[in-house]
């Protein structure tokens, strides 16, 4: 299905609206907006702002890709907006896309509500998306995170040629914020890019991890275990802005190493409104607390985010599950999540009180969409087989479940890859993983799930003397699935 990707609908549309006039912070990148999203949003918040939000694609409905305050838009509110929207759309027949109508109506909504300050996450690419639409005026800093192949049937199918759509959102005069880059090309395009639209190009500052251990406590109680299940603890880091006179001593509770490079571009972008020469409405309220206070706060659900399922059986029995989550489903997010495992099961191993070899159960739920150029095979190797260090004593036994998710609604366009193939891939990378996939009487291509039936399989594999690590990912349709399961109430 085609995807047009200018905007002359959208210029027109908004044209016959209230105008938009919010403060505005927008955030484009291939991985890493949405954290960086969700840590500017608790900042502004620790700083008492009414701080709009606007994240796609929905998670569990489509009333929290738009959040006030944190709390998913009012369904009454939304529907009423959105009809104003359409009834313009049509009666202009402009024929706009489901996403363009959703942004204008996301954009609507803060202007109704008079919210002080927008965080806005770019859907796709950055020039050309339905969030680019917004005046300059309005724009109080851009930033990019982490640029890498995605999307390249629309973007363009080099890192470059992607960079360069991303970079698209830089405004006259306005600070550009580049988040630390995996590849080094990516730079370049962006400082000719920032430049050509006379923006200011300010690159991130770095995020030192501190130490999470006392001096005085061997055992590390808050260290991650998988027999007992105990969480990891928040991630301590330092670092020091320029427009603060005292280093930031943090608390960060969003997982991995990939999460210090993006709190480095939100704290970016908070120091960026900081500048005493850069006049803003914001800089007078933002303090070394409110940025404490915000970043140990931020939640992020369905990235590297942690959820504890019950589980019922056909005996009628219950099985507690705890499950790392994560929307991993291109090959740049599948290796951020693999390393992440591997951290892990380093962690479990050194905090395990029996020492020596033992062995894990580590499960993966998978779900793809299906997205070429993209291959199954390039998300896949990143997961499997498991990495672990040469040194490791740790052996592993590998399983996958291999569910549906739901198709989202007004996204036609969006396509499952077949159980029955990713299964083949699987058996090419880890031959001995046991692998369940539905019966063949219900591999039916239906908008439904069967993400019950794959849990239920894992939970009745898992024994509770055995270290188990359950991983779902591959798809965030995959993960609002089983927060509907879990009747998790997400607020982002």
């Amino acid at each position: 299905m085609s995807i047009d990707l200018s905007l002359d609908r959208l210029h027109t549309l908004v044209s016959h609206l209230p105008p938009y006039t919010r403060p505005t912070l927008h955030i484009a990148g291939t991985n890493g907006k949405g954290s960086v999203s969700a840590i500017l949003s608790s900042i502004l918040l620790a700083s008492t702002f009414k701080v709009g939000r606007y994240n796609s694609p929905h998670l569990v409905s489509i009333y929290d890709c738009i959040t006030i305050d944190g709390a998913p838009v009012p369904a009454e509110l939304y529907h009423q907006t959105r009809q104003i929207v359409e009834a313009k759309d049509k009666e202009l027949s402009l024929k706009s896309t489901n996403f363009e109508l959703l942004t204008v109506t996301a954009l609507q909504v803060f202007e109704v509500l008079k919210v002080e300050v927008v965080v806005l996450e770019v859907g796709m690419g950055g020039r050309l998306d339905a969030t680019n639409i917004i005046p300059d005026d309005v724009v109080l800093a851009s930033a990019l995170t982490a640029v890498d192949l995605d999307h390249q049937a629309f973007l363009g199918d080099t890192v470059e040629k992607i960079a360069k759509e991303k970079a698209g959102i830089a405004r006259r005069g306005k600070p550009f914020i580049l988040g630390n880059q995996t590849h080094p090309s990516v730079d370049g395009v962006v400082q000719s890019v920032v430049q050509g639209a006379k923006a200011n190009l300010l690159y991130a500052p770095q995020v030192q991890r501190g130490n999470t251990t006392s001096s005085t406590d061997d055992t590390n109680e808050d260290g991650f275990s998988l027999l007992p299940f105990r969480k990891p603890a928040p991630q301590v880091v330092h670092i020091q802005l320029s427009h603060l006179s005292a280093p930031l001593s943090l608390r960060l509770p969003l997982y991995g190493d990939h999460q210090l490079d993006n709190l480095g571009t939100a704290l970016g972008v908070i120091d960026s409104l900081l500048d005493p020469s850069y006049r803003n409405p914001l800089q007078y309220k933002i303090t070394i607390s409110s940025i404490s206070s915000g970043v140990a706060s931020v939640q992020w659900p369905g990235r590297l985010s942690f959820q504890e399922a019950q589980i019922a059986l056909e005996d009628n029995s219950t099985v507690n599950m705890n499950l790392l989550v994560d929307g991993a489903h291109n090959a740049a997010s599948a290796k951020t999540l693999s390393a992440y495992i591997t951290h892990l099961l380093d962690q479990d191993a050194h905090h395990s009180p029996q020492g020596g070899p033992h062995t894990v159960n580590v499960t993966y739920i998978l779900a793809l969409s299906h997205s070429p150029p993209k291959l199954p095979i390039q998300t896949l190797s990143e997961l499997l087989p498991i990495r672990l260090h040469p040194n490791s004593l740790t052996k592993i036994n590998t399983s996958v479940a291999l569910p549906r998710f739901s198709k989202p609604d007004g996204m036609p366009w969006i396509k499952r890859v077949p159980a029955s193939e990713l299964k083949g891939i699987i058996h090419d990378l880890v031959p001995e993983a046991e692998v369940w996939t539905p019966k063949e009487s219900e591999q039916v291509e239906d908008d439904s799930t069967n993400l019950s039936d794959a849990l239920q399989w894992v939970a009745s594999r898992l024994k509770a003397d055995e270290r188990n690590l359950v991983v779902l990912a591959g798809s965030l349709y995959l993960v609002a699935d089983l927060y509907r399961i879990c009747g998790v109430n997400v607020e982002r």
